[in-house]
């Protein structure tokens, strides 16, 4: 069973999915804390009232980013987990943060990376009128949206389709993807290669 602590800074939907996934047996891990740098999150009022170790580390309150990083540095020793899941955490992690969990960092992203890094991922792809989008689950490096991919799940990009609607139809597929990424890394050993996860 894997052990993992999740950052989030909105509404939580891909915790809540992943808290669903570990109470219906799907998913074989435990969230050993809840860290948040907003205190109006949904997510972490969600996850107090599921009782896990919810933690507000707002970074307004902090000198600076380093500052602020160390704070959520020491609560993860504390947790001690094996991955940290970023959960619609809108922070950008600094160099230093990323070597403590070389590896163990994963993140979720609204396109098929590598196409479409960055914010407006959907709007992106509308856009550039690209037939198909999805979500990518991939390890956080110091790149933007660059790390090695873990999972990736298509969607189609309907001609009907603005920014809300296609965003809609992704975040669908995020949930299943995130448990299915954290399946992968709870009972598969791993190995990476360049940009690339490879599963044994």
């Amino acid at each position: 069973m894997i052990r993992l602590a999740i950052l989030l800074s909105g509404r939580g939907s891909n915790f809540a999915a992943i808290h669903d996934a570990i109470s219906a047996g799907k998913l074989e891990a435990e969230i050993v804390a809840v860290i948040s740098n907003r205190p109006d999150a949904g997510g972490i009022a969600r996850s107090l009232e599921l009782g896990y170790a919810a933690h507000v580390v707002d970074h307004k309150a902090f000198a600076n980013r380093a500052a602020h990083e160390a704070e959520v540095l020491r609560l993860l020793r504390d947790a001690n987990p094996d991955f940290v899941v970023l959960a619609g955490y809108m922070r950008l992690l600094s160099a230093s943060f990323i070597e403590a969990y070389r590896n163990r960092i994963t993140n979720i992203h609204p396109s098929l990376l590598p196409s479409f890094p960055g914010v407006d991922a959907q709007a992106q792809a509308i856009a550039h009128g690209v037939k198909v989008s999805g979500c990518t689950v991939h390890f956080v490096d110091e790149g933007l949206d660059a790390g090695p991919i873990i999972v990736q799940r298509a969607v189609p990009v309907l001609d009907g389709d603005d920014e809300s609607s296609l965003s809609a139809r992704i975040l669908e597929q995020e949930h299943g993807a995130y448990v299915e990424a954290l399946q992968k890394l709870s009972g598969r050993r791993y190995t990476i290669d360049g940009r690339r996860v490879l599963f044994s």
